[in-house]
């Protein structure tokens, strides 16, 4: 095998400029595009491109070029295994070819197309770890000789640090989700506290479909734990080493929406500086959750029923179809069968996403959970404030109990955060909870209950007032109650009570 050519000076020159900018720049585009033109006139060639390639389809994406014709070849795709550039890709195997007319590979359409006129290609490889990601080519000499096995050689140093940039930047995207992940991880704290039949029969369901693909719709009120409970789905899937990505559909107007979900390329739209990566790329392989699918404008709708129904979009300015592998789960606290009756959603994406639906339970119909909720609140806050010797108080926890909680967990844990701030004691009192007082006399009842349906609902209810009044002493709560503590112990085994 012959000995490598060395580069000239002015060729190491170039490459210097180039290793510099990788270094210090993490704006992917504009590196790659500094490696093809500093390529293409390092070695006095009339065009040069950059393809990648997408494993999904199979297929070889322009990504960069020069020459004349760089904007029309932006539009043309490469089979793998077509023409010299996937002749490359898919054997990894450098190419020379000093008349493409005479080789049976050359695929002549895409020169016809644009009307360019080609005589020899000089194409490499990209790898990373291993696995080829795309090549990189320059095309005839300005001078109009041929192509060297020396250039052929330099185009691959060229290559390899392409591939570098590509690694550096897919490396720093993966850190940067891997922290906001851990961000929401830690903020969320991803445990479902509680051990009600209402709440355990959610988890049940939940756990079932976590082995699954399937689309899932989570119901519920605000407040009670709709994306805790996408993430226990995330965490017990095939898909827990992949991301989890969460968007709040009504947090943005359309237009940013639309970005958040599919990114955009440079340059698409005034303050497009630099491609951004939408949602559902970052997803890939792993799960979006959609919260608040709800509120997303029929426009949108459209655009995402596209990507349920083929795992495809594109980038907003973008023409290369983005394909993914996301799992979506999305949840809503509105009536949506009535806004699909009423038009304000798809019926054919409501039934996209509805594959199955879980409803997330009000805290007013599992009150049972408030005494553990506040214990494992009560010890978060503890440990921000140290305030290791905090407690709230039985005419505090009476209050909490009597309380409906329309804003659910979330309004009991802002409610006791609040206390502990502008609480006077190491003990919460009745007086520190910014609620009102009494707000249902029997929480829980609604039309369409029998009379003994509505009676078992109240003494559950009534119970559970009077044994966190009384820190769980049933003796205490029965003469309270003014019955015999045997039968407290009967009706709280009935009701299956802790």
């Amino acid at each position: 095998m012959d000995k490598p050519t060395c580069p000239d000076t002015r060729s190491l020159d170039h490459l210097k400029g180039v290793t510099s900018w990788i270094t210090a720049s993490d704006d992917l585009d504009r590196l790659l595009q500094l490696v093809v033109e500093t390529a293409t006139r390092a070695m006095d060639a009339r065009a040069g491109s950059l393809l990648l390639l997408d494993r999904k389809s199979e297929k070889l994406y322009f990504q960069v070029a020069t020459g004349e014709k760089q904007h029309q070849i932006k539009g043309y795709e490469v089979e793998l295994g077509q023409g010299i550039a996937g002749t490359v890709a898919a054997s990894g195997v450098p190419l020379l070819i000093a008349d493409v007319e005479k080789d049976p590979r050359w695929f002549k359409e895409i020169s016809r197309a644009i009307n360019f006129k080609t005589r020899s290609i000089a194409c490499v490889p990209m790898r990373m770890g291993g696995e080829v990601i795309g090549v990189v080519q320059i095309i005839d000499k300005l001078d109009d000789s041929c192509l060297m096995e020396e250039e052929l050689q330099l185009l691959q140093v060229y290559a390899d640090l392409a591939a570098e940039a590509i690694g550096k930047a897919r490396r720093f995207a993966r850190m940067n989700q891997e922290n906001r992940e851990l961000k929401e991880a830690l903020a969320i704290k991803s445990r479902i506290v509680g051990e009600s039949s209402a709440l355990k029969s959610v988890i049940t369901d939940a756990l079932k479909v976590a082995e699954s693909k399937t689309s899932v719709l989570i119901c519920g009120e605000s407040g009670t734990g709709k994306e805790l409970l996408a993430r226990l789905i995330h965490d017990a899937s095939p898909r827990k080493a992949q991301s989890l990505v969460s968007l709040n559909c009504a947090a943005l107007p359309e237009g940013l929406l639309e970005a958040e979900l599919f990114g955009y390329e440079k340059g698409a739209f005034t303050g497009a500086l630099a491609r951004k990566i939408g949602k559902f790329e970052l997803a890939d392989g792993g799960t979006i959750f959609l919260d608040e699918i709800g509120e997303m404008i029929p426009g949108m709708q459209a655009k995402l029923l596209r990507v349920v129904q083929e795992g495809v979009f594109y980038r907003i300015g973008g023409t290369q179809p983005i394909r993914v592998d996301v799992r979506i789960l999305s949840a809503t606290n509105r009536n949506i069968e009535k806004d699909v009756t009423e038009g304000k959603f798809r019926e054919d994406l409501f039934y996209r996403l509805n594959v199955v639906r879980l409803v997330m339970p009000p805290l007013r119909e599992r009150k049972e959970d408030i005494p553990l909720l506040c214990e494992h609140f009560l010890n978060e806050f503890k440990a921000m404030r140290g305030m290791p010797n905090l407690s709230l108080s039985a005419s505090a926890m009476e209050k909490i109990m009597t309380y409906d909680w329309p804003g659910n967990v979330r309004e009991l844990s802002n409610a006791l955060e609040r206390s502990v701030v502008m609480g006077e004691g190491r003990q919460i009192l009745a007086e520190d909870l910014p609620i009102g007082t009494l707000r249902s006399a029997s929480p829980g009842l609604q039309v369409g209950l029998t009379l003994q349906q509505a009676l078992d609902k109240f003494k559950r209810a009534f119970i559970e007032i009077n044994l966190a009044h009384t820190s769980g002493n049933r003796s205490q709560a029965a003469r309270i109650m003014d019955i015999q503590r045997t039968y407290l112990s009967r009706l709280i085994s009935k009701y299956d009570l802790k």
